[in-house]
């Protein structure tokens, strides 16, 4: 008796929390979806379009892609949360680049620095994890 109610209430349980994995899915993939189509609006009053603008819609993009490759595989695609981070520095290094090329300060140049540091050690970061996920693969990846 006692085993087919775990059963019971354990279908239930996976029944819900699969539930909530769905809205929760659909939810965040709404959000990107209306936030990028905004920012195209507001793209598309101007009259023409910076490279910061283009790559935050590739943010956009980038995690849009996430979201459908968690829906179908249940995986977290690390690699591409990372491809999001250098897209981020990457646009906050071309604003850091302007405001230095229009007013000529000085003191910025720590700055950029530290951001083109954080893009290195990121992109070193996919190296790794993909040598490690070609070489050492999770028994999920071996079947």
């Amino acid at each position: 008796m006692e085993n087919n109610f775990e059963k019971k209430t354990n279908k239930i349980g996976n029944f819900l929390v699969r539930g909530f994995h769905y809205l929760a899915l659909f939810a965040i993939g709404s959000a990107i979806v209306w936030s990028a189509f905004f920012t195209f609006l507001d793209l598309a009053e101007k009259t023409s379009a910076s490279i910061e603008d283009i790559l935050l819609l590739f943010i956009y993009l980038e995690l849009g892609a996430i979201v459908g490759i968690y829906f179908k595989t249940d995986h977290m695609p690390v690699r591409f949360l990372i491809y999001v981070a250098i897209t981020a520095l990457t646009r906050m290094l071309l604003e850091f680049l302007n405001k230095w090329h229009d007013s000529k300060i000085e003191e910025i140049h720590f700055e950029i620095l530290t951001i083109c540091g954080g893009i290195v050690l990121l992109a070193l970061s996919i190296l790794v994890l993909r040598y490690a996920s070609h070489n050492y693969p999770s028994k999920s990846d071996k079947n």
